[in-house]
């Protein structure tokens, strides 16, 4: 489990380097042993049915998933990206949009780490749950790659 610091540090990440989350509010709350855990409020992030927008939605949730990885990573010099993917809205989210990113395998985690560090390059595919009141709400996959910075 990380220190409220290490949660503060990648929440002023995302903030500094993807502005747009200061602006919908998003939170990082949790970095535990099965999960990575980040939240919105629907009051910045709603549609004109003032529940939580699908794009906010989707937002969020990707973010779960950069989240994960950048914790693991923790190297400037590795940027990481999402390559694909998919979403399935299951039900409105109407207070808090909170996306949960399943932590994969130890040894799964560990060897994404050590092929990034010795190719310079790795992909992982992550499973993140939109949940409302511990009921999922929306279900998302991506497989995101991480770079290494040739100048970095």
């Amino acid at each position: 489990m990380k220190t409220p610091n290490e949660l503060r540090e990648a929440e002023e990440f995302f903030h500094r380097k993807i502005p747009l989350t200061r602006a919908m509010g998003v939170r990082v709350v949790a970095d535990e042993e099965r999960s990575f855990v980040v939240e919105a409020p629907v009051a910045l992030n709603y549609n004109h049915l003032h529940t939580a927008f699908g794009g906010s939605i989707n937002a969020v949730a990707t973010l779960a998933g950069y989240g994960l990885l950048w914790m693991e990573l923790r190297e400037d010099a590795a940027h990481l990206i999402v390559a694909q993917s998919s979403i399935r809205f299951l039900r409105p989210v109407r207070v808090t949009i909170r996306a949960v990113c399943a932590r994969p395998d130890a040894q799964e985690l560990a060897a994404f780490v050590t092929e990034v560090r010795m190719t310079g390059k790795a992909k992982m595919t992550l499973q993140i749950t939109v949940e409302e009141n511990g009921i999922a709400a929306a279900a998302f996959e991506a497989t995101f790659v991480a770079l290494r910075d040739a100048t970095g």
